[in-house]
């Protein structure tokens, strides 16, 4: 197998460092499997841009929407950092789908044998108890040889951090205190 990169930490760019190494990717001429744990938009810069990338480039998302609202709702409130989230609680639906997701990750790498998969928000599903750790240890050692995984998202677990080859944290030091979401940067 390629290397494995793990992406965590509460700061933002984790999927953001991700999608750097999948354009670089593209540029070679080299194939990228995305797939997104839990993530459902579809107005986001990296699926939009899907159709104009083929066909080295290939995303699909596992998620419904709900996870994260901004509006207020009577769902349970989250603090990210110093912004709060109204979230919905986890169902037996999201567990479907992350395990989903996972089987396709197994399908996709082994009828495309990508140069590069990115298996984005696989540490936050693992870490809200959607997909085993094992489950995921037990995939990676399914992949190809020509095949590097990103693996990204919040509270990595320990056995993800001992097994990637280069394990980088993202953390705040300075943000402003008002959410910003800008179109093209944020999503």
């Amino acid at each position: 197998m390629g290397y494995i990169y793990l992406y965590t930490g509460n700061g933002a760019g984790k999927t953001t460092n991700a999608l750097g190494l999948a354009l670089r990717c593209v540029g070679h001429k080299k194939k990228v499997v995305i797939i997104q744990f839990m993530k459902w938009w579809k107005n986001i810069g990296e699926y939009k841009i899907r159709n104009r990338l083929k066909p080295y480039y290939e995303i699909y998302q596992f998620g419904r929407p709900g996870w994260l609202k901004i509006r207020p709702s009577r769902k349970k409130v989250v603090k990210i950092n110093s912004m709060k989230f109204k979230v919905r609680k986890i169902e037996e639906f999201d567990k479907k789908a992350c395990k989903k997701a996972l089987e396709f990750a197994r399908k996709i790498v082994k009828k495309k044998r990508p140069h590069l998969l990115v298996l984005d928000e696989i540490n936050l599903a693992i870490h809200c108890g959607l997909l085993d750790v094992e489950e995921v240890l037990k995939f990676l050692d399914e992949i190809p040889e020509e095949t590097h995984v990103v693996l990204t998202g919040r509270y990595a677990p320990k056995e993800l951090i001992e097994r990637a080859d280069f394990v980088n944290e993202i953390n705040v030091i300075k943000m402003p205190k008002k959410l910003i979401a800008t179109e093209g940067i944020q999503y």
